[in-house]
């Protein structure tokens, strides 16, 4: 029975022998006389194709290695890279979040791009966003732009740009319409037959004017907004003032009412407040739908250079006068701008929808 026990489990040169002493050898020779000793079992392992980057060939070949038995010792190898790695720890400073109503996007006062703080990609997108909205888009020029307009004191030029110009140049334009929709909202500024005049100066887009083709605007008679009435004292206050007197605390609301018992006219809502308009049209041709000025570069007469290459430009063969310019409706700023440069506050008005 040995030998035939001994012919099933050949040993091989390649494989571990290991000597087993079991107490069952005991009961399956315990009739073979000539057996003194335990019977040698044999154990086969088959070794498996070793891969040198993993774990599991290391932890094998110590197993192997501490049973003494194995006849080759596995090697480890290395791959050699020629990149050397930085051992050092790096220390990242963390942020504790306290409620901050800014924590994860900290919105800027100026130019209101929303960032991440303490991220460089984010702060460094936020930097370039901030320098093109307060000084401009940076311009390096054309080779076949249309310069209409160059001021006396040469501080910059107008250029035009319309619907069929090369796509290089629209594309220009839209990004400087989105810095426009910050101020102005969007959605509304540019389409398609539109002119657009972009006054560049130092390498950079510092103004803007968006004009379109119209036929007819209102022109305006009076405006509620502004007015300040004067008070017993003679202190100036605002027209329709409340004052809330509650022991030593006062409080001043004001309050204005819409007066619908005009005829012939037609109320125009604005940002600025109440503009009434005549409900009859005149003709117009030229349009002004949207006008903006780098903050960096306001109070520079930008917006006047604008203004002047629109009416010489804008129609071929006349140049029009600064009351045939027809606006859109203004803001605070831009009612500020429109009186300063007709001078008067008898203009027009059109609607852009």
């Amino acid at each position: 029975m040995q030998s035939k026990i001994s012919s099933f489990f050949k040993p091989s040169p390649a494989t571990a022998k290991i000597k087993v002493a079991s107490p069952i050898s005991a009961i399956i020779f315990a009739n073979e006389a000539e057996i003194c000793e335990d019977p040698e079992i044999t154990v086969t392992y088959k070794r498996r194709a070793r891969n040198p980057g993993s774990e599991s060939d290391a932890d094998s070949a110590g197993a192997t290695n501490r049973l003494g038995e194995v006849d080759m010792v596995a090697k480890l190898e290395v791959p050699k890279s020629g990149k050397v790695l930085n051992k050092k720890r790096k220390y990242a400073q963390f942020y504790l979040e306290l409620g901050q109503s800014d924590f994860l996007l900290h919105a800027c006062t100026i130019c209101g791009f929303k960032y991440a703080k303490g991220d460089e990609g984010d702060e460094k997108v936020h930097k370039t966003f901030h320098k093109n909205y307060t000084h401009g888009i940076q311009f390096k020029g054309w080779r076949n732009e249309r310069v209409i307009y160059v001021p006396s004191l040469d501080t910059g030029r107008v250029i035009i740009v319309l619907s069929d110009d090369p796509p290089a140049q629209r594309s220009k334009v839209q990004d400087v319409v989105k810095m426009m929709e910050m101020d102005l909202g969007d959605g509304w500024i540019f389409h398609q037959h539109c002119k657009v005049y972009l006054f560049v100066s130092s390498g950079r887009v510092t103004g803007c004017l968006v004009a379109e083709p119209i036929e007819k605007a209102y022109r305006i008679v009076s405006s509620s907004t502004g007015k300040k009435s004067q008070d017993p004292n003679g202190k100036g206050g605002r027209e329709n003032s409340v004052v809330l007197q509650f022991g030593e605390v006062s409080f001043q609301r004001e309050i204005v009412r819409k007066n619908n018992s005009a005829k012939g006219k037609e109320m125009c809502d604005s940002v600025t407040g109440e503009i009434l308009c005549e409900k009859e049209a005149v003709p117009a041709s030229c349009g002004i739908r949207a006008i903006w000025v780098t903050p960096s570069n306001r109070r520079k007469h930008i917006a006047s250079y604008l203004l002047d290459a629109v009416r010489g430009s804008f129609c071929s063969g006349r140049i029009l006068n600064r009351t045939d310019l027809a606006f859109s409706q203004p803001t605070s700023a831009g009612k500020a701008l429109i009186s300063n440069y007709i001078g008067g506050n008898a203009f027009l008005l059109y609607t852009t929808w």
